[in-house]
């Protein structure tokens, strides 16, 4: 039974720093049983979408480049699945917000990038990112098939359901979300519960695990709410980490679990393929 570990942490002065850290946290993770373990949302740096400002593409890396020969010799050295969201730059002008999967033996299964690029008042994603032009792939590990996606595409039911469709055993939102301080005391809660809500009902219209692993501190106006969690098939949230504090959430994964799930719940069976050709339209009119 594989254990998850989720790395919710902070913003660091430098990408140095931030690296170096989070192997620490990567390391003690591995000590702890974990076979999977997620970083947050573009964890070597700040959230500098909050603003648009040229300076912050300097912040990128090419990928492959030195930044993941040293997630994947991490990944290697510890025997774990190391999945890393990173700010890249794929050429002239061209950058994605990109996780990379390494598999337990080092080696860089492939990039995933964000598909659905947001563009709010705190979150100016736009500015920075291509969507995403990587599909939909599922990653077939040594600890599971797992399905990454990355924040904003955590609102997406057909994004977790193509997963799915691959063969996802869990899926995984690397995410950097929270509270502008103007917005909070109105709606704070009911923000954050849509956030949790949504995502438990890809868990359970999927058949699988998921796992959202947040942000924690501030950033300008922006107050990331952590709350990294864990949900099983059925929705339930079955670990949680705090609202204010670095934490490594972990959970035990029972993937044998899911085909009994999937029979009590056949959605997969009852899909009506033959009647869903509208969605691939902007609109119905």
């Amino acid at each position: 039974m594989p254990r998850l570990a989720l790395l919710q942490s902070r913003t660091f002065a430098t990408k140095c720093a931030a690296f170096d850290h989070h192997e620490q946290l990567i390391r003690e993770a591995a000590a702890a049983g974990a076979n999977i373990v997620v970083t947050q949302e573009l964890f070597l740096t700040p959230y500098f979408c909050a603003v648009e400002d040229p300076a912050a593409f300097d912040l990128a890396d090419p990928l492959p480049g030195p930044v993941t020969e040293r997630l994947g010799a991490l990944a290697g050295e510890l025997g774990i699945v190391l999945i890393a969201s990173l700010f890249e730059q794929r050429g002239a002008g061209l950058y994605h917000n990109t996780a990379a999967i390494h598999d337990a033996d080092g080696v860089l299964l492939g990039l995933y990038r964000k598909a659905h690029i947001p563009q709010d008042p705190g979150f100016e994603e736009k500015f920075y990112f291509a969507p995403g032009d990587s599909g939909w792939p599922v990653w077939d590990t040594r600890f599971g098939k797992i399905g990454v996606l990355i924040c904003w595409d955590q609102w997406y039911p057909e994004a977790a359901r193509l997963m799915a469709l691959g063969g996802a055993e869990l899926l995984v939102y690397p995410t950097a979300i929270g509270w502008l301080d103007a917005e909070k005391a109105t709606l704070g809660d009911a923000q954050h519960c849509a956030w949790e809500t949504v995502q438990r009902g890809h868990a359970v219209a999927n058949g699988c695990f998921l796992a959202a692993v947040n942000r924690c501190g501030s950033s300008g106006d922006t107050e990331f709410w952590g709350r990294s969690f864990v949900a099983n098939p059925y929705g339930q949230i079955i670990a949680k980490a705090a609202t204010e504090h670095e934490q490594i959430l972990y959970q035990d994964l029972d993937f044998t679990a899911l085909e009994e799930f999937r029979r009590i719940w056949p959605f997969f069976r009852d899909r009506r393929i033959d009647a869903y050709g509208e969605l691939t339209q902007r609109w119905r009119s």
